[in-house]
């Protein structure tokens, strides 16, 4: 158009406060100007875990600078599932941001040959299809593990987050790297992440193993209970028994004492899950996955 009808134009979008019509647009355009996140927990689990409002928080941002709309979904049950497949499958999203996504869930076959996908975080079963992003939880497992040792500690234990996720199995594999034929059954309990969770499981290794004298645990959020159950059992952190976390959550400095855990980079591994995500709604035709190293950090609980 000529100048001065651009100007024209724009001096009435001023006057009127004329905005686009994103329905209209998204007929010729295909697309929606919005990704939803699919988070595959219980709904309280969203409000209980810090590490979902970094993931929130850094998509909003993200996604805001390219004029997209985040939409947040649950999936925890069957029902969830069922709206998160009409929705998507409706044509409402331009790609979809899968968080803490459990092996064999069946809304991965239900999403198949939709907008584009990413995972924060692998999803077991699925890592050459699903592209991802996420922390090295094996690397991280070790360095936990390798400092109790250096520390002089015997009998060490280990809570698990739930063995159908990567952050479970890959972070249990590196405490058995460290230790080999000392991780017995005996040492192990698992949790799901939650803070009750990591309250029973430690309680339930206190009974098998009264002498243990570490534990890391695979969460902050489940660290905080395993020192409830240590308290109520009259034990002393870290002088009976240390505790590691893992996150470097908000959790880990509001523990009495402050954990020691393991650094994974969220929001940096947020960023690079919406970067592929971006990727593949712009017409890329493959991504790679990124994986980012961890970082001790040493507090008082160990």
């Amino acid at each position: 158009m000529s100048p001065a009808a651009r100007v024209a134009i724009e001096r009435a979008i001023s006057e009127t406060g004329y905005v686009v019509n994103r329905a209209a647009r998204s007929l010729v355009t295909q697309r929606t100007g919005s990704v939803v996140m699919v988070l595959s927990e219980p709904h309280e689990k969203l409000f209980e875990d810090p590490n979902y409002s970094t993931l929130i928080r850094v998509a909003i941002r993200m996604l805001a600078e390219r004029d997209l709309s985040l939409v947040m979904m649950l999936a925890g049950d069957e029902g969830d599932r069922e709206r998160v497949v009409r929705y998507v499958r409706g044509g409402h999203a331009d790609g979809v941001l899968l968080v803490s996504t459990h092996a064999g869930d069946p809304l991965l076959d239900a999403l198949g040959g939709g907008p584009p996908a990413v995972s924060c975080g692998a999803v077991i079963g699925r890592e050459t299809v699903i592209p991802y992003a996420a922390a090295d939880d094996r690397l991280g497992a070790r360095q936990m593990t390798e400092y109790f040792v250096g520390l002089g500690r015997k009998r060490i234990a280990m809570i698990t987050g739930p063995m159908d996720t990567p952050g479970g199995i890959q972070r249990l594999e590196g405490f058995a790297d460290v230790l080999g034929r000392k991780a017995t059954q005996r040492l192990i309990a698992h949790g799901d992440w939650t803070q009750a969770s990591g309250e029973r499981a430690m309680t339930e290794l206190l009974e098998r193993t009264p002498d243990l004298d570490a534990v890391f645990v695979a969460s902050d959020l489940m660290a905080a209970g395993a020192l409830a159950a240590l308290r109520a059992a009259g034990r002393r952190v870290p002088d009976d028994v240390a505790v590691g976390g893992f996150d470097d959550s908000s959790v880990a400095v509001s523990t009495h004492p402050p954990l020691t855990t393991i650094r994974q980079p969220l929001a940096e591994m947020a960023q690079e899950t919406l970067r592929l995500l971006l990727a593949l709604i712009d017409g890329a035709g493959h991504v790679d996955p990124v994986i980012l190293p961890t970082e001790l950090v040493i507090r008082e609980s160990a």
